[in-house]
């Protein structure tokens, strides 16, 4: 699909249908399978969305996806491994040695930032498409960044949202999240929504709440297409291990966009800001309010932003 291909106008009406395929699945690297989804028109600009620690496809939302098919993308959401239903791996990780990752201790991965980067490669090898717009929030930017330093001439533009460069002085948690972070959640449904739910609403966009309806439905679906507490420890040891990308960032050819809420207690808006002024001519956009999610309220900014940084490639 050429860099060049037409995009539909900037502002087509909400009741424009968007065509939108069933789950599929795509082998993409030693064993892996992911699920995944597309939105609009393969004739139109790929654009590929990628999730963030523990969050399946479902997580960029319906209608957000929709939006952005409206304005000329072919979007692709998908689960990360390890997430929803795409293929789990077997490798234990030990509490102790994700303590001792947390304390900067050199630890072994069952996978890296780099895998996981591969196997959004081997996904768009799977569409037949050689490069395409990409996407990331939180560890998904971390997996977009790092999927534009790995093959930069696959990336058309990128856009890292509440993400960081994996520099340990920047992009922080905030100290009273620990104590959730850590808990144990409980077995089953019902304990997975409310411990969700609760932890939703700390890290979620002051500015922009999103209803107790909302937010117990997006956990109760989670749920439902699977989760696995064990992936979510592999992905955080990813995570944890991942390298400073700053000096590498420098050399991107592409247009980029870095955005972050300036209420963000998950990712502190310091990464959004060394992500920023490490990759040259990327616009950083700074949202009042925004916490670590994508509220709906901020739907069209985040689609303007995103295809404001697709034009740049012009």
């Amino acid at each position: 699909m050429s860099p060049r291909a037409r995009r539909q106008p900037d502002a087509p009406s909400a009741e424009v249908p968007v065509a939108v395929s069933g789950e599929l699945f795509a082998p993409v690297s030693q064993g892996v399978e992911l699920c995944y989804q597309t939105f609009g028109s393969p004739d139109d600009e790929p654009l590929l969305l990628v999730m963030g620690l523990g969050g399946p496809m479902t997580w960029w939302d319906h209608e957000l996806c929709a939006m952005l098919a409206r304005r000329g993308f072919y979007v692709v959401r998908y689960d990360n491994r390890d997430t929803g239903r795409s293929s789990r791996s077997g490798t234990r990780v030990r509490r102790t040695t994700l303590v001792r990752a947390f304390a900067g201790t050199r630890v072994r991965p069952p996978y890296t930032l780099v895998h996981m980067a591969e196997d959004a490669f081997g996904l768009l090898d799977h569409l037949g498409v050689e490069s395409a717009h990409v996407v990331g929030v939180s560890m998904g930017g971390m997996i977009a960044q790092t999927m534009a330093i790995a093959e930069s001439r696959r990336v058309r533009s990128l856009v890292s949202i509440m993400s960081t460069t994996g520099k340990r002085t920047v992009g922080w948690q905030h100290p009273g999240l620990l104590p959730s972070l850590i808990a144990n959640r409980g077995a089953g449904r019902d304990a997975y929504i409310r411990s969700s739910a609760a932890l939703w609403k700390m890290i979620g966009s002051p500015a922009y709440p999103q209803t107790d309806e909302r937010i117990t439905a997006r956990a109760g679906e989670t749920f439902d297409r699977g989760v696995s507490a064990s992936g979510v420890m592999r992905q955080t040891l990813a995570i944890l291990t991942q390298p400073d990308r700053g000096a590498r960032l420098h050399s991107l050819p592409m247009p980029a966009l870095v955005v972050h809420g300036l209420a963000d207690k998950m990712v502190h808006v310091s990464g959004g800001r060394a992500t920023a002024a490490a990759i040259p001519g990327a616009e950083l956009l700074l949202i009042d309010g925004m916490g670590h999610d994508v509220p709906p309220a901020l739907f069209e900014t985040f689609v303007s932003a995103i295809r404001r940084t697709a034009d740049r490639l012009r």
